[in-house]
């Protein structure tokens, strides 16, 4: 494959990229038969000493742990895996499938693990294609095992460290001859634009070895899962330029011719504008003109409108105030002559009222004459009257109502009397009591007892 002095620089960059991701893809394992991280000192003894602790049995990229003692171990096979079991004297494995974990004697057992998950090979074919140029095809393959009892006799999984590269580089090559045989085919536009036909040649290939044809016990026991092609890059950078300056060329013609129709466009435009500018410049101007001449003529006409306003209005004015000051005049006239009048009237009334006021004092100190002989008549009258009634009342009352005015005036008279000294008792017989001389009588000899009483209670002079 030749190459030129100058490099090309996406190349490089595909090949770098490809070599991360091959290193990232990586398993990154210890070394055979180096302990897990973090084991302490106890744990390395029993191992050199075959004890019974968990140990790595086939180092690489299956977790295999092996538990027991001596003869009498346990194989733990992760659920992921694929594990054959073999034993001496034994024609067929004691067990085989996926995840199978088994008692293991390390003196007639033999086992081996394979990885169970998809695996994904990078595939970078440098291809020659049909004009002799040179041609980096990027791409990958996926493929996991179908028929393991197949695949363990046909295929190489000796590698402890990883089983799985002899496979891949097996199954790398054959993709990339396959590669190269479809690409020697085609030409390099075929190769750079439509990559379909390469995947389903490297497809058909890849899966008649590894499947076999119509699903005969020929093939390896594996199955293609997926085959992608990801670049396919001219190594020539010269050829690379050279394929691009025709289209590139095209877009350029293209870009120019969109250009310079633009270009004019824009001219034919501007001029437009321009003269649509230009004449709407000169229409506002005549407009401008218009109605500069209408507000003149405007301005002139209000301005004479307005002096002649002015002057009626000061003509009217003056009008107003002559009219004003003769109605002023003939009201103050009037107003002197209804003062006047005004003045007489209220004379009159004032000297008709004092003579009402004089008849009304008189009228009422003779009312009040009369009222105070009729007040007196009056009271005169109710002195005889009250007079005549209290004694028709007198007259009119019993013995029984004196004697029972007299009894309910007792406590009065009781209670006005001075606390005595001495008791004397005074006996009342022989009158009348049913007759007012007869009560008037005992009466009278019980305040002569209570008068002696007092007075022989005073102190001599």
């Amino acid at each position: 494959m030749s190459t030129t002095g100058k490099g090309n620089a996406y190349l490089d960059q595909v090949v770098a990229q490809q070599a991360v991701l091959e290193d990232d893809l990586r398993s990154r394992r210890g070394a055979p038969g180096e302990p897990p991280p973090g084991a302490g000192p106890l744990v390395k003894r029993e191992r050199a000493l075959g004890g019974a602790v968990a140990e790595k049995a086939t180092p690489g990229p299956v977790d295999v742990r092996i538990t027991g003692f001596w003869r009498w171990k346990n194989v733990l096979v992760p659920p992921n895996a694929f594990v054959v079991h073999t034993r001496r004297g034994r024609e067929n494995p004691l067990h085989i499938g996926l995840g199978v974990s088994f008692r293991f004697n390390p003196a007639t057992d033999s086992f081996l693990v394979v990885p169970g998950a998809t695996q994904t090979i990078l595939i970078n074919a440098y291809c020659i294609c049909r004009e002799l140029q040179g041609v980096l095809v990027q791409g990958y393959v996926q493929w996991g095992i179908q028929s393991f009892p197949t695949a363990y006799r046909k295929l190489d999984f000796g590698d402890q460290a990883d089983p799985m590269r002899l496979v891949n580089l097996q199954l790398r090559e054959q993709a990339e001859a396959a590669i190269k045989d479809k690409v020697a085919t085609m030409g390099v536009r075929d190769v750079l634009s439509d990559k379909q036909p390469i995947i389903e040649e490297l497809t058909a290939r890849l899966r008649a070895v590894a499947e076999g044809e119509d699903n005969t016990d020929q093939g390896l026991g594996l199955r293609i899962v997926t085959v992608q092609i990801k670049e396919a890059v001219v190594s020539s950078s010269r050829l690379w330029e050279n394929l691009q300056k025709p289209y590139r060329a095209e877009q350029g013609q293209v870009a120019r011719l969109a250009e310079l129709e633009s270009e004019e466009a824009i001219a034919q435009r501007e001029m437009a504008a321009e003269r649509l500018k230009e004449t709407q410049r000169l229409e506002y101007e005549r407009e401008l003109a218009e109605l500069r001449a209408r507000n003149e003529a405007w301005q002139f006409d209000t301005e004479v409108a307005e002096r002649l306003r002015r002057t009626q209005r000061k003509h009217d004015d003056t009008r107003a105030v002559a009219e004003l000051e003769t109605e002023t005049t003939r009201h103050a006239l009037r107003m002197e002559r209804e003062r006047h009048a005004e003045e007489a009237e209220t004379g009159r009334l004032r000297i008709e009222r004092e003579r009402e006021l004089k008849r009304l004092e008189l009228d009422g100190e003779l009312e009040l004459a009369r009222s105070h002989v009729l007040a007196d008549h009056e009271r005169a009258l109710l002195d005889v009257e009250r007079t005549r009634l209290r004694a028709d009342i007198d007259n009119q009352q019993t013995p029984a109502s004196l004697q029972a005015k007299l009894i309910g005036l007792l406590p009065e008279i009781m209670a006005k009397l001075p606390k005595p000294e001495e008791l004397r008792m005074v006996s009342i017989n022989g009158g009348d009591r049913t007759t007012v001389s007869g009560l008037l009588a005992e009466l009278a000899v019980v305040v002569g007892v209570l008068r002696s009483a007092i007075d022989g209670d005073k102190p001599g002079p």
